[in-house]
């Protein structure tokens, strides 16, 4: 998967599978995890957000479940 890198502290990049509905972080630490069941809307949210790691945890980081890539 293709990622976009962020200009953010904490997240490196973000990539995102629209036919599987995954949306797969790198963040600084090197870890990379992917979320199952993000939405076309909350996937593109985070990308073009001003502040994508405020982002990530009021949308995604408690209300969908993730897996190491």
């Amino acid at each position: 998967m293709e990622r976009k890198k962020l200009n953010n502290a904490k997240l490196r990049s973000a990539g995102y599978d629209e036919r599987n509905q995954v949306l797969e972080l790198e963040f600084s630490d090197g870890k990379v995890l992917q979320y199952t069941g993000v939405s076309h809307t909350v996937a593109r949210g985070l990308m073009s957000a001003p502040n994508a790691w405020a982002y990530y945890e009021d949308r995604i980081a408690e209300d969908y479940s993730s897996r190491r890539a």
